[in-house]
């Protein structure tokens, strides 16, 4: 596999995925319609990756535009991170969710079968899981997501199940990311949401950087030790590099299979509070308020399966998340421009 189409390739995890994919030599096309990222992004990719690579602004619910770019260019592979994905607007905005996530993904995969192009990487979610029986979640545990972000992902899994049934020469891996957090270790590229951060990390970050007053923690009396939820926090650069490692594994065949791409390991919100106090010297000042719809108290990654299957494990600890965080939002406190 040669020439990887990156979908969302301008936003957070997308492109430092697609770092990656450059500094291995791989030959890169991206397609983004900016909804949520910026041109800087990819700017800043060939500047640290010392390699070019072809961009196209465009939208999945845009057919004509998407058969254009596929006449263009022969494609091995598809990466496919384009999508909204904040799960409290999900819960606000349901058919605004199903139709972007669903409806695009749904056009995409028509045009790759038009073009013949089969194989995929999927930018899946743990929330596929929702509030899971027990931790750590491995893939075969219950698939039953609270909130319609979560509810989109698993859809799209499921088609890509059916498309492999109707034409077997269909390959794809689903990735169920944890929570992604930090930034690229240089600091030229990290999470730049437009607008308030739907996440804590890049949250917390605008706070202690002094472009918000203060964090809002949604609950404190979940039943965990000290009553915040508990997540799975990976850095964003082992993140990307789980993507080689699929693409490794597609080369392979072997249907659709998913993998859930973790630590293994569970925090709280107020240990994250005090682990990025300890990066960036800032003291968080926050406000407990009300839970939030959809959320849920424990979720953290059973990763055995892409240890063992896509040889791949999460490398870089708590602190070097918030370390990597902290020098991209202190060295530019207003994301990219």
């Amino acid at each position: 596999m040669k020439t990887i189409l990156v979908t969302g390739g301008a936003g957070y995890i997308g492109s430092l995925t697609t770092i990656e994919l450059l500094i291995a030599n791989y030959e890169v096309v991206v397609l983004d319609n900016l909804s949520n990222s910026s041109p800087e992004a990819l700017r800043r990719v060939q500047n640290i990756s010392g390699e070019e690579l072809a961009f196209y602004k465009a939208d999945l619910l845009d057919r004509p535009a998407l058969e254009s770019i596929f006449k263009a260019h022969k494609f091995d592979a598809v990466i496919h991170f384009a999508g909204l994905k904040a799960v409290g607007e999900s819960v606000q905005e349901p058919v605004r969710y199903y139709h972007n996530n669903v409806t695009g993904s749904l056009t995409l995969f028509s045009v790759m079968a038009e073009y013949e192009v089969r194989n995929i990487v999927f930018s899946s979610s743990a929330t596929v899981y929702g509030d899971p029986d027990s931790v750590p979640v491995n893939e075969e545990a219950s698939l039953r997501p609270t909130n319609p972000y979560g509810w989109t992902k698993l859809m799209i899994e499921q088609i890509l199940r059916d498309q492999h049934v109707a034409d077997p020469d269909w390959n794809a891996i689903l990735l169920r990311y944890f929570n992604p957090v930090g930034a690229h270790p240089s600091g030229e590229l990290g999470e730049s949401p437009r607008g308030a951060p739907n996440n804590l990390m890049p949250y917390l970050a605008q706070v202690a950087v002094g472009r918000r007053p203060n964090l809002q923690i949604y609950g404190n009396d979940y039943d965990t030790p000290d009553g915040t939820g508990v997540r799975d926090y990976i850095h964003v650069s082992d993140l990307a590099k789980g993507h080689l490692a699929a693409l490794r594994r597609l080369k392979q065949g072997g249907g659709v299979e998913a993998f859930n791409l973790g630590t293994g390991r569970g925090y709280s919100v107020m240990e994250m509070v005090k682990a990025f106090e300890k990066a960036s010297g800032k003291e968080i000042p926050y406000n407990v308020v009300a839970r939030r719809s959809g959320d849920i108290a424990t979720s953290f990654a059973d990763p055995t399966k892409a240890h063992r299957d896509l040889n791949w494990e999460a490398e870089k600890g708590l602190d070097e998340m918030c370390v990597d965080l902290w020098r991209w939002q202190s060295k530019y406190p207003e994301g990219l421009q």
